[in-house]
């Protein structure tokens, strides 16, 4: 006798489930290149960690980075050791932190709300763009977004598991865990905004009493164990870690103006609801009466659900359009409880069998954009620095240096797997009153923590000679136009070229004459290679 087919509501194992989630959220990670700035930066600094055999200070070019903690880089620099230098590994961070919100949003509403919600719930969440890009983009944001949502969702499910006197500790345990996890990934916003989310709906829901909750011991040896560690070691290695880490990065930095990308306090709502298209329309479609189910604890709790979510969504919103400087990523704590309200708008009071065929075609749909998205990406926004590849059998040999000439492009370390830090060339007396936030800003930085390595690689436009004219090879990376600024480079062989940058080989100085740059006459500009108009395996994507 033939099985009746399974109701689509029907949610399969959580085990099968996270599998489906992390194969969705990997399908696309290895098909484009780096992005400039974060992408190459945040790949470059995991990549530095296990070449260098040091996985407690992550380091930008060699110097100590402390714009934000390990936990990104430790997760990288693992997956690399496995895979080497490529894409996927590089964004493997991201996709995990994807995979925990979507997997904690369904166990949660699982258990606490219906199947069919949760599982529409999540189905909303992985194929929103915005969801789907961040998840496969190689920097903090999804990490730790990942990190808030299991926070929030595990101390919610064991406040509501005390009340009912069922199992509560291990959930709780769990929600420090994964505070700790967030402190890891992007500072204090991995404890403080969770415990904002919770207090409200606390307060709202009058549970006032799971406050206490928050001074549980067992939880607080948790984060400490988990936490404290590094930050401790790092206070101890480094006496300015703390100012910079804490008051610089966080304090100073939410409450200043001179950061970069300043938008007005209402940037974030076109943002999320551009970006959630095409799931976001249904807001705007006339909503019936609530999701029926027949279990009437379900139907007494779902109000509490409702405020958690709304909370949820109204603080990360709010506490990120409070400062000026705003980065589109900083939200995507937000989208779990923008997907639960899509998908509550979406099943209200509407019958299941009509609405089953809109929901597979709107998840089409939306699947079909979070591919298009990437290719788009793909084709349009690739750096110069990812797509300089070296020539077939060309490489950096060991006790030849690399030299970048006014400008540090992260993804040259990258994607030349370059195992020792490079030589930056730049007025460096102008970068210190440089209060711009930028490369220059962020090597200058790091460089205080490092003097003596900094005195090494910060090479300054006027030492050019002294660092050069060696007899060693030094391969020379800057735009394609140097040799116009810099007319010794005629005098260096030419190795790759694309849209953006040029690499060259300087033989330097057989008898370590100072003076070999001087040596080299001014050409024929007539004479000089034509670098924007190179193609080939030169200046291809590689």
């Amino acid at each position: 006798m033939k099985r009746p087919a399974s109701p689509w509501w029907t949610a399969p194992q959580p085990i099968w489930l996270i599998a489906a989630l992390l194969a969705w959220l990997l399908a696309t990670a290895w098909m484009r290149l780096l992005m400039a700035p974060d992408e190459g930066r945040y790949g470059g600094v995991a990549l530095a960690m296990l070449h260098s055999g040091d996985w407690l200070v992550p380091r930008l070019d060699g110097l100590p980075f402390f714009h934000k903690p390990p936990l990104f880089y430790w997760i990288g620099a693992a997956a690399m050791s496995i895979a080497g230098p490529v894409e996927w590994a590089a964004r493997l961070p991201s996709v995990l932190g994807g995979a925990a919100a979507a997997a904690a949003l369904f166990l949660f509403l699982r258990r606490w709300s219906t199947v069919r919600l949760a599982l529409l719930s999540t189905v909303v969440l992985v194929t929103t763009p915005f969801f789907f890009l961040g998840a496969q983009f190689a920097n903090l944001d999804m990490l730790v977004a990942g990190c808030i949502s299991a926070t929030v969702l595990l101390a919610a499910g064991a406040a509501l598991a005390r009340e009912r006197e069922e199992p509560w500790r291990a959930l709780l345990a769990g929600a420090w865990l994964f505070a700790a996890a967030g402190l890891l990934a992007k500072g204090l916003i991995g404890l403080v905004l969770p415990a904002m989310v919770i207090a409200m709906w606390c307060a709202a829901t009058r549970r006032l009493g799971a406050l206490r909750l928050a001074l549980w011991l067992p939880g607080w040896a948790v984060l400490l164990a988990v936490a404290g560690p590094w930050f401790v070691a790092m206070q101890l290695r480094y006496p300015e870690f703390f100012d910079y880490f804490v008051v610089t990065q966080h304090f100073r930095r939410f409450a200043s103006s001179g950061f970069n990308n300043e938008h007005g306090f209402w940037f974030y709502l076109p943002v999320l609801a551009g970006l959630t298209l095409p799931w976001f329309a249904w807001v705007f479609v006339p909503r019936g009466s609530d999701d029926a189910t027949n279990d009437a604890a379900a139907r007494h709790r779902q109000p509490d659900i409702d405020r958690l979510m709304w909370i949820w969504l109204a603080v990360i919103v709010v506490f990120f359009s409070l400062p000026r400087s705003k980065l589109v990523g900083y939200v995507l704590p937000a989208l779990p409880p923008l997907a639960y309200l899509i998908a509550q708008r979406v099943l209200a009071g509407r019958p299941l069998e009509t609405l089953l065929p809109k929901v597979r075609a709107m998840t089409v749909a939306a699947a079909a954009v979070c591919i298009g998205c990437v290719i788009a990406v793909m084709v349009y926004s690739s750096p110069p620095g990812s797509r300089l590849r070296l020539p077939a059998g060309q490489a950096v040999a060991p006790g030849e240096q690399v030299l970048m000439l006014d400008t540090y492009n992260y993804e040259i370390p990258f994607y030349w797997n370059l195992r020792e830090p490079v030589m930056v060339s730049d007025d460096w007396k102008a970068a210190a009153e440089d209060t711009r936030d930028n490369w220059r800003k962020e090597i200058f930085d790091a460089s205080r923590f490092d003097p003596a390595r900094a005195a090494r690689t910060l090479v300054d436009r006027k030492e050019l000679a002294e660092v050069l004219c060696v007899p060693r090879t030094t391969w020379i990376v800057g735009a394609n136009t140097a040799h116009l600024a810099n007319p010794w480079l005629h005098h260096a062989q030419l190795v790759v070229v694309n849209d953006g940058l040029a690499a060259w080989r300087f033989k330097g100085s057989a008898t370590g004459d100072p003076h070999c740059l001087d040596t080299v006459p001014f050409p024929d500009p007539a004479a000089a290679p034509a670098p924007a108009h190179t193609t080939g395996t030169n200046g291809g994507n590689g």
